[in-house]
């Protein structure tokens, strides 16, 4: 039965309705795939629907990709949003839309855009000051000088952004522990994962304009889940002094379904109190509330090791956003940012396993047996939800990965 009448507390309600590319099970070919909109246990072709009802939005919507909606908009997103509201919420457009839902278990989720930059940036303070400490042990401060004053991030690959419940190989590359003579080349011993929340861009901009922190919400479409996979080893010889390289291109995975941040707004909290004076484009005290309450839970092997939250991150979206094209960087549709590991203030918080064993000193107990770091066949989901209206709860669906063996060169 489609779901019109999602059960109460469903995290995927009319109150969600994210967006996905889907096609059906056992499809061959990208022209099978469509976008969706999410109800419960269900996708509903929102491409087929929309020609059905007779929707201008169906140019959007009949698509392989989210591309062509991520292009069109606030205006169109907030205008298709509220025609997806309508279908799936007024009874009469129920015999219309039946035909045009099918069960999450009878589709393929694919990348539901093409990612164009991907950036990622470092914006907890716990998660800094916990690798400061845990590097920089004899240090007057655990925080670089500048991290009270920018948001810190580096350019990755986007080409190597997958989709959640693609495999991840094992890399190798060149690593170096203290104790050795010279580097040695082969899989990484120390894979690792980071619990973030990526954003996505949908309208450009062109090079050599700005974006303030008042126009966010022009340019960014939604958010999803992110796992940056890091193999601490590679990273730890390489990243003197250009920063990270092979440690992190090697994948990077996101959730199949994108939540637009109009379905967002009662998660919107304010970050935590600066502690710094911060320049003019970076300064968000007269900006309505930056940060978000999302509840993430890390989980290997199917148990859970880690629950961070969001609601910490001292640098916000909007901040990354300006600062990212503060120099006059242009922005392109599929723009992926990613908002850095997310970590609290207690032990359970931690979203990286570097924190969680101290880089290897503690290892987590874990049914199948002791971790340090990931070991080949271990599975890693990430999972969230955040606050939303009339005490409802609002999914961001998973992001999961598992580790095969290396690949020998």
């Amino acid at each position: 039965m489609p779901p019109f009448d999602v059960p109460e507390g469903d995290p995927f309600g009319p109150h969600n309705l994210p967006y996905g590319v889907f096609s059906p099970t056992g499809a061959a070919g990208a022209a099978e795939r469509r976008v969706g909109v999410r109800l419960g246990d269900h996708v509903l072709d929102a491409g087929a629907a929309a020609r059905a009802l007779g929707s201008p939005y169906a140019g959007l919507l009949a698509q392989p990709t989210l591309d062509p909606l991520l292009a069109a908009g606030r205006t169109a997103w907030s205008d298709v949003r509220r025609a997806l509201t309508a279908w799936v919420t007024v009874p009469a457009h129920r015999e219309t839309l039946a035909p045009h839902f099918r069960p999450l278990s009878e589709v393929t989720l694919h990348l539901p855009f093409t990612v164009a930059d991907y950036v990622d940036f470092y914006a907890s303070e716990n998660h800094a000051r916990n690798v400061g400490q845990i590097f920089r042990p004899d240090a007057a401060d655990s925080l670089t000088p500048n991290w009270k004053h920018l948001p810190i991030g580096y350019h990755g690959r986007s080409g190597t952004v997958v989709v959640s419940g693609t495999d991840v190989v094992r890399p190798s590359g060149q690593r170096k522990a203290p104790t050795d003579a010279a580097p040695v080349f082969g899989p990484s011993v120390r894979l690792d994962i980071e619990a973030e929340v990526g954003f996505v861009v949908g309208t450009p901009t062109e090079m050599g304009r700005p974006v303030g922190l008042g126009d966010y919400r022009d340019h960014v479409f939604g958010l999803c889940l992110l796992n940056d996979w890091s193999a601490r080893d590679l990273q730890a010889w390489e990243y003197v002094p250009l920063g990270p390289f092979l440690g992190k291109s090697f994948a990077t995975s996101v959730s199949a379904w994108i939540t637009p941040l109009d379905a967002l707004d009662e998660a919107r909290v304010a970050p935590p109190a600066r502690t710094h004076p911060l320049l003019p484009y970076l300064d968000d005290a007269s900006e309505d509330p930056g940060g978000y309450d999302l509840r993430i839970s890390v989980a290997v092997n199917g148990h859970v090791v880690s629950e961070p939250p969001f609601s910490t991150m001292y640098w916000t979206a909007a901040q990354q956003l300006a600062h990212m094209t503060v120099n006059g960087a242009s922005l392109r549709t599929g723009d992926l940012y990613g908002s850095g590991t997310v970590s609290g203030p207690s032990d359970a918080e931690r979203g990286s396993l570097l924190e969680l064993t101290w880089n290897g000193r503690d290892a987590l107990e874990l049914p199948d047996g002791k971790r340090t770091f990931l070991e080949d066949g271990d599975e890693v989901t990430l999972t969230a939800w955040a606050p939303g209206p009339g005490g409802t709860r609002v999914g961001l669906g998973e992001v999961r990965g598992r580790i095969t063996p290396a690949v020998n060169p």
